[in-house]
């Protein structure tokens, strides 16, 4: 049983759309973790028909993802799909990747917007800050990906028992890739299209992405 993970900060312009698509493509397990939004998104998630769980203040991304891999854990899911909610994947793009996985038997898919040429990166996502964040990631993981800071990412049953969030916020992605590193699991990266509606993390987030993966190495 596969279970989609969306965490939501005050996502309620884009989050019934999103839930919708997935219903569309037969994905019925869709678990909302609203977080701490203040607008809102967790009634558009309800009223969708995602279960939605609540973080009363807002703690991050990775801090939500976590919430939802409890989740689905403790309901026995076969895998867990974490995608955004602001509507910029594809979720068209999940069976493939599923595919993959089973084919290639592998334990964790990292999505990744280099593979295939369906995105559209702003300039200086593509020539510096993205290429900049694959050097950093294999600075502190040991893992190299073309997509180091990709949302869409795909565990098996056995990958969500062994990996456990605990950045908070964005540096979560670095976060899995190390995991991944120690417990020796496989994994492949898939294409993915992102479609960008808003600019993103900027310079200002990679640096406090930067400064939490330091401080977690140094504590």
């Amino acid at each position: 049983m596969v279970y989609i993970i969306i965490p939501a900060y005050n996502e309620e312009k884009n989050i019934g759309r999103v839930i919708s698509g997935l219903f569309e493509n037969g994905y019925n397990n869709i678990v909302v973790v609203d977080d701490g939004s203040t607008d809102g998104t967790a009634k558009e998630a309800e009223g969708s028909g995602a279960v939605v769980l609540r973080h009363i203040i807002n703690r991050g991304q990775g801090a939500a993802l976590q919430t939802g891999d409890e989740y689905a854990l403790a309901h026995a899911a076969g895998a867990v799909v974490h995608f955004d909610a602001d509507g910029q994947f594809d979720a068209a793009d999940i069976a493939p990747a599923l595919a993959a996985m089973h084919d290639a038997r592998a334990e964790l898919v990292f999505g990744s917007r280099f593979i295939d040429r369906r995105s559209h990166l702003p300039f200086s996502k593509k020539y510096l800050l993205l290429p900049l964040a694959r050097i950093v990631n294999f600075f502190f993981t040991g893992v190299w990906l073309s997509d180091a800071h990709n949302g869409f990412r795909i565990l098996s049953g056995n990958a969500l028992e062994k990996i456990k969030i605990t950045q908070d916020g964005m540096a979560h992605n670095s976060d899995v890739v190390r995991q991944v590193k120690k417990r020796g699991l496989k994994v492949i990266e898939h294409p993915v299209k992102v479609v960008y509606r808003e600019y993103g993390q900027g310079l200002g987030g990679g640096i406090k992405i930067l400064w939490d993966l330091l401080f977690a190495k140094l504590t």
